[in-house]
């Protein structure tokens, strides 16, 4: 895919996977618009995204953003796009994670996933469609393995990239005739700075199982990202057991769940 001259929108584009993206496609030429919520971030994303740099005429804006924040994503996408042109690739990193026992998740804390994992992908794309529309392109929407495998803990986070997944398919079919691509991305547990932060809380059981899958680098994850555009897959799963548990999980569906079970069993039985 050649990526010179081309303008790469990322949500949630100051850390993480979406940082990392924003890096790739400046180093081969692109100009990048990143948004994200903390002002701070931004700022240093901004600088690390410049030092990729590979042409003078090359843009780079940052732009503080709440994605769940319907009316406010449409008037930052407008500025964005007179900022940095039209967006050839638009990719939805923003998201909500964490991994809690169901009886003490708190409704706001689902429904603040929801609308940023979810309602969030809606309202980027719904404001930048009318730009994208003209020369087409590529939207990748971030979901995760969690988007089709239930993990115990994942109750708001899994409810939201399942939708994501179902979302996309819908909108791949919707936008083939406008030559804009769909693709949805479903890393599994990643090196970033919300896995850091959030991942020391996750229930016991749910770090057991999310052991099984490995731990991959956001660099890796951008990478394989990237790839899986060049194809025009749908489905772009980063790794080799990933790839090996979606399809566990499409042939056998009962395997998965078992295994699930034996883990919880033996962390149960070991926490007394």
């Amino acid at each position: 895919m050649d990526l010179k001259n081309k303008a790469v929108f990322i949500t949630g584009g100051s850390s993480g996977i979406g940082l990392a993206c924003a890096q790739y496609a400046a180093a081969r030429g692109s100009s990048v618009a990143i948004f994200a919520r903390d002002g701070k971030r931004l700022t240093g994303a901004l600088a690390d995204i410049g030092k990729c740099r590979v042409a003078p005429d090359q843009k780079f804006n940052a732009y503080q953003l709440d994605v769940s924040h319907n009316a406010d994503v449409e008037i930052v996408m407008e500025l964005a796009v007179k900022e940095t042109g039209d967006p050839f690739i638009l990719i939805n990193s923003a998201g909500l994670g964490g991994a809690f026992h169901f009886a003490e998740l708190p409704y706001k804390r689902f429904d603040d996933t929801m609308k940023i994992n979810v309602y969030g992908i809606r309202n980027t794309i719904a404001a930048l469609l009318p730009f994208m529309k003209k020369a087409g392109g590529h939207i990748v929407n971030v979901s995760s393995m969690g988007g089709f495998i239930g993990v115990f803990g994942y109750t708001a986070y899994s409810a939201s990239k399942f939708a994501v997944v179902g979302f996309s398919e819908c909108l791949r079919a919707e936008l083939k005739s406008l030559n804009i691509n769909v693709s949805v991305l479903c890393p599994p547990d990643t090196d970033t700075p919300m896995m850091q932060t959030q991942g020391r809380a996750r229930p016991k059981e749910t770090i057991a199982i999310a052991g099984n899958a490995g731990l991959k680098t956001a660099e890796y994850v951008a990478a394989a990202m990237y790839k899986g555009l060049e194809k025009q897959s749908f489905a772009i799963i980063p790794g080799l057991s990933g790839k090996l548990i979606y399809l566990i999980k499409r042939l056998f569906p009962a395997l998965p769940e078992a295994l699930m079970d034996r883990t919880i069993r033996k962390v149960q039985q070991k926490s007394g």
